[in-house]
């Protein structure tokens, strides 16, 4: 839980909510993190809702668009920005503020997947990752969905970050946009998210170059054959973790996933219980961690949060893992290997 105070900003006092947090880390000492919120309504007028989709801009009474951001000042700066392709994750916003990136999420038009992602046209190999890409830039790729500009992930993030270096401008946020405001720094972004943010980070990079991807049981879309496309980020660049237990790895979504991203070339499949950093620097990392059973806690174990699995001490048992996915020099990569025999490649109905 939070703690600490508001503090109204001048001149856009409705749109945010800062808050300076001095609580006791699990693993690290006192900090003093800097978090921002805004609705994306109240950043660009152009936004809109989508009942067609299930997205809204407020549901219940309750404002669904808000974006959040963070940093930490009292840490040296990693000069990279985290996008996180989920919604709100106090803990993962932290630990990754603790380790010295600035981290923003926003909202965006992401509620066509209860409707399209069971059942998407079987003549269609790439039909799930155009409306991804429809989502994450606001382009027209997809025929099934009509998402504009200012509700894609892209313009959202570009918005947030003008609106965040305006409000914020010791946060040097404006290192993450190009001159002229007009477009986000996209060679200094780490895309990143879970399960179907994962997979929509996935094909953004594809589409798009960034800095690296991390991907948290990910990516999936077990129908489709897009994450064999060319890629606009080069492979190395991108980073998995699951859990064996997680559905998407016994299904043999996630393996099939990373060998189609040809992820075998930069190292072998790893099991972090067994072998320490640099897991031999590879891409491709599992876990066997204690989850009960659980497949449900399998799937959001991986990443910093409550169903995260703790040691003995009670901190974070992937903390290093962590610190790898998002940290770990690029130019540092294991050796190619076989593919996985018994990872199934074609998965049909």
């Amino acid at each position: 839980m939070l703690r600490g105070w508001l503090i109204p900003c001048l001149g856009i006092v409705s749109l945010t909510v800062l808050k300076v947090d001095t609580s006791m880390a699990q693993e690290r000492n006192r900090f003093a993190r800097v978090e921002f919120s805004a609705r994306a309504s109240e950043l660009d007028p152009n936004v809109r809702a989508y009942p067609e989709i299930e997205f809204f801009l407020e549901k219940e009474g309750k404002s669904q668009d808000v974006g959040h951001a963070c940093r930490n000042p009292l840490v040296p700066a990693k000069k990279r920005l985290v996008v996180w392709m989920m919604g709100y994750s106090p803990e993962l916003f932290h630990f990754l503020a603790d380790e010295g990136f600035h981290v923003l999420r926003v909202h965006y038009a992401n509620g066509w997947f209860n409707r399209f992602a069971k059942e998407p046209p079987p003549e269609d190999r790439y039909a799930l990752g155009k409306i991804r890409l429809e989502a994450a830039t606001g382009e027209d790729f997809s025929e099934l969905v009509a998402i504009a500009k200012p509700d894609g992930m892209q313009q959202r993030v570009l918005e947030l970050l003008k609106w965040l270096s305006r409000q914020d401008p010791d946060g040097l946020w404006d290192e993450y946009l190009s001159p002229g405001n007009e477009s986000v720094a996209w060679d200094r972004v780490i895309m990143s998210g879970a399960s179907h943010g994962a997979t929509t980070s996935a094909r953004f990079a594809l589409h798009q170059r960034v800095d690296r991807v991390v991907m948290f049981c990910g990516p999936r879309d077990q129908y489709e054959s897009w994450q064999a496309l060319p890629s606009s980020t080069p492979k190395e660049r991108f980073f998995g973790f699951s859990h064996v237990l997680d559905t998407g790895w016994t299904g043999d979504h996630y393996c099939r996933s990373w060998e189609m991203l040809g992820l075998s070339k930069y190292g072998p499949l790893v099991d972090v219980d067994l072998v320490i950093p640099p897991f031999e620097n590879t891409r491709r990392l599992i876990t066997n961690a204690d989850v009960n059973g659980d497949e449900k806690r399998a799937h959001s174990c991986v990443t910093p949060g409550k169903a995260a699995v703790k040691d003995k001490q009670g901190g974070y048992l992937h903390a290093a893992v962590w610190r790898y996915l998002f940290d770990h020099p690029i130019d540092q990569v294991g050796p190619e290997t076989p593919l996985d025999p018994d990872c199934r490649k074609e998965l049909r109905r």
